[in-house]
């Protein structure tokens, strides 16, 4: 079962129903790619499963690092936890850790 490490998007359950509506359960699965990652922070590759909605959603946020940074915990795999905090510690750019908090804040918020 694969899923993707930095989003936590998984396997779904749905309905394929006909015409006589009929439903049959299937899976639906994310579309996962092995993905090297380029961290400037860390000035390496970082090699992770990732769905491809999640790459696109990295092109946005304009970079890997800023995007790992505004991941909450909860939705990051282990691994993906260990270069956050990586990054964390080696920045010394305090916007990037306020924008991560405020992004938190809104979430809460909802």
């Amino acid at each position: 079962m694969s899923q993707c490490e930095l989003t936590g998007k998984g396997p779904v359950v749905k309905n394929l129903v006909s015409h006589s509506n009929i439903k049959t359960k299937s899976r639906a699965f994310p579309n996962i790619q092995r993905k090297r990652f380029f961290s400037f922070q860390l000035n390496k590759y970082v090699r992770l499963k990732v769905a491809v909605s999640t790459i696109r959603a990295i092109d946005k946020a304009g970079d890997f690092d800023v995007f790992i940074v505004r991941q909450p915990n909860q939705t990051l795999s282990p691994r993906a936890l260990e270069v956050k905090k990586k990054i964390l510690k080696k920045t010394s750019n305090p916007s990037v850790k306020k924008a991560s908090s405020k992004q938190t804040e809104k979430k809460e918020a909802q």
